[in-house]
């Protein structure tokens, strides 16, 4: 998949060192796998869950929430959102 754009992963984990790993891993992971459905997806990240038209990551426990709309029909993901697990938990970037 092509992940569109890793400079988000990076500011993020620059504000959050403690998730660069995760991240790091979940990059890894995502760019050398072509998913074609949602649930082909799910087989490699089972806490994955979509909300609207997006899909929700859970990446280093828990602690960050990836929100991405996935297109597998061009294997892209756009990156929408970077968030902490309270920061998601206050909704604001529904309104977005």
């Amino acid at each position: 998949m092509h992940i569109i754009t890793r400079k988000r992963l990076m500011e993020f984990a620059e504000k959050h060192p403690d998730c660069s790993t995760a991240l790091e891993s979940w990059h890894r992971i995502v760019k050398h796998t072509d998913f074609i459905s949602f649930h082909n997806l799910r087989q490699t990240f089972p806490s994955a869950d979509t909300v609207d038209n997006l899909t929700v990551f859970n990446i280093g426990g828990n602690r960050v929430r990836l929100i991405a709309a996935v297109h597998y029909t061009t294997k892209r993901i756009y990156i929408r959102h970077m968030l902490t697990h309270s920061e998601y938990d206050r909704g604001a970037w529904r309104k977005k």
